[in-house]
């Protein structure tokens, strides 16, 4: 199944529920950019509105496009017609520019009438160290030992490799996961961490995941 997932930085009207149509899915996530982007699966867009909560629209633009894949196009989403802030929204890596608010309808609308690039699955190989993490072929390797994987513990994995010495709770994973729609006991987080665990340590990468005491997990950077 294709995907589409769509970032906004405030609340949309009408709402920010994930759906299928056909062979395609779209899933939003909002993002404030004050915590680490969640992992996004498919063709990845972003509506940053100028004002945003967290910080100005014009530095999550440049967090969003530090972060994100080439593959990303972002939005920005102006208060009103000012060819100076539309000047700055560009330089700051925005591909676009749209007069707000927005809604649920007009973001859809713009995405999907677009049908820009292909919202299959992101391509490309994180590594981290000796550890590589292949999104396209969903395959894991320490050094040339392959890593087998489940597909909650890959994708663990590759939100903990994105992310290297950042510290998550339990809630965290099972939010970037986008385990949103069926409720998960946050126990069920130590089981992925303890079957990850002994994966990497049967491949011969021994202890990279650490446990924070009252705090959640992080994998140490090499």
């Amino acid at each position: 199944m294709r995907q589409i997932d769509i970032l906004v930085t405030t609340a949309l009207a009408g709402g920010t529920d994930s759906f299928c149509h056909g062979d395609l899915r779209v899933v939003f996530h909002h993002w404030r950019g004050d915590t680490p982007l969640p992992l996004l699966d498919g063709q990845p867009w972003a509506f940053i509105d100028w004002v945003a909560p967290a910080c100005s629209g014009l530095e999550l633009c440049r967090r969003f496009r530090a972060a994100a894949t080439e593959a990303a196009h972002v939005t920005m989403v102006l208060e009103d017609d000012d060819a100076e802030a539309m000047r700055r929204a560009l330089r700051a890596g925005a591909d676009d520019y749209v007069i707000g608010p927005v809604d649920r309808a007009a973001v859809l609308d713009r995405v999907l009438a677009r049908q820009w690039g292909d919202t299959g699955t992101a391509p490309g190989v994180v590594r981290l160290g000796d550890l590589s993490l292949d999104r396209a072929a969903l395959q894991v390797r320490w050094r040339d030992q392959p890593v087998a994987l489940m597909p909650n513990e890959f994708r663990l994995l590759r939100y903990l490799i994105e992310h290297p010495g950042h510290v998550f709770s339990r809630a965290q994973m099972i939010a970037a996961l986008g385990k949103h729609e069926t409720p998960i006991d946050e126990r069920t987080v130590d089981a992925w961490i303890s079957r990850l665990r002994r994966a990497l340590r049967a491949a011969g990468a021994g202890y990279p995941l650490r446990t924070v005491r009252s705090l959640g997990y992080v994998l140490d950077k090499p």
